[in-house]
């Protein structure tokens, strides 16, 4: 029997290693690094460890965007599976051409680049914009709505842009759910609220807890949506972080935020990630 350590197939993990090493750890201490020095006079860096970025990471002064980031992020993630199980369910119960057609038309989205239809969006809800035009043809508004640069704004283009993300982990999980149990719960004469509720959702559970992880991290830190339509007037997380690289130039607090998105991120996904596995036992 072969007891030695070194495996033949651990030397297969070598390449996956040295490129998170070089291009993910090595980044990661050298912003982590950069967060503990202080802000030069004109920006830039000064390396003079301290902390004061991390103690005003407590400033009341960006408690507003820290709650408006987590609030968006955790009601895009609610929306979207709100939304997307139903559709999933649809998906996974019909035949297999009709999967074909249903999956294309939720993978159709991702053959334009996300800022060309976030683009789009702005075109849709400014004051000339489609929406404003069909309610007043329609006599229901007086005067345009001010669509534009609202938290409403940047909550519709994170529904849009991350719904599929929401989607395709769900129709993995219920397609892989076998339709004998339905029909049992049938049966025994289960209503068709029982049977989703008692029979799918908890065999479904793995592809709810992927998908909402999928959607609530890019929406916690996402840039482009919040930066065109939320504009000056919905700073989230990932453009105060933005905001603080490139216009104030204080590279050490942005990493600081960076940081702070990443302890967010984290307190979020590994209790999810540790109930996830009391969910796949039987």
């Amino acid at each position: 029997m072969n007891i030695s350590p070194f495996r033949p197939q651990s030397w297969l993990l070598f390449p996956t290693l040295l490129v998170l090493g070089v291009f993910f750890c090595l980044p990661l201490l050298l912003m982590f690094g950069v967060s503990l020095a202080s802000r030069g006079l004109y920006g830039g860096i000064e390396w003079t460890m301290t902390f004061e970025n991390y103690q005003r990471l407590a400033d009341p002064l960006y408690w507003n965007i820290y709650g408006r980031s987590l609030v968006l992020a955790g009601a895009t993630t609610l929306v979207c599976l709100v939304a997307g199980f139903p559709l999933a369910m649809v998906m996974a119960r019909s035949s297999a051409r009709m999967q074909t057609i249903l999956l294309i038309l939720v993978m159709i989205p991702f053959w334009t680049n996300f800022l060309v239809r976030t683009y789009a969006w702005m075109f849709l809800l400014r004051t000339e914009g489609l929406f404003n035009t069909v309610l007043l043809h329609l006599n229901i508004i007086d005067v345009p709505l001010d669509l534009l640069y609202t938290n409403g704004a940047v909550f519709i283009g994170l529904v849009y842009g991350y719904l599929p993300f929401m989607i395709l982990p769900l129709y993995v999980a219920i397609e892989r759910i076998s339709p004998s149990f339905e029909e049992a719960a049938a049966d025994l004469y289960a209503s068709r609220w029982s049977v989703l509720r008692y029979v799918v959702m908890p065999l479904a559970k793995p592809g709810i807890v992927v998908g909402c992880i999928l959607v609530f991290i890019p929406s916690l830190g996402a840039f482009i949506t919040p930066h065109l339509l939320g504009g000056g007037q919905s700073m989230m997380l990932g453009t105060l972080i933005q905001h603080e690289f490139l216009v104030v130039r204080d590279w050490p607090f942005g990493s600081a935020i960076s940081f702070l998105l990443m302890g967010l991120v984290l307190v979020v996904s590994v209790p999810v990630f540790q109930g996830q596995k009391l969910w796949g036992k039987p």
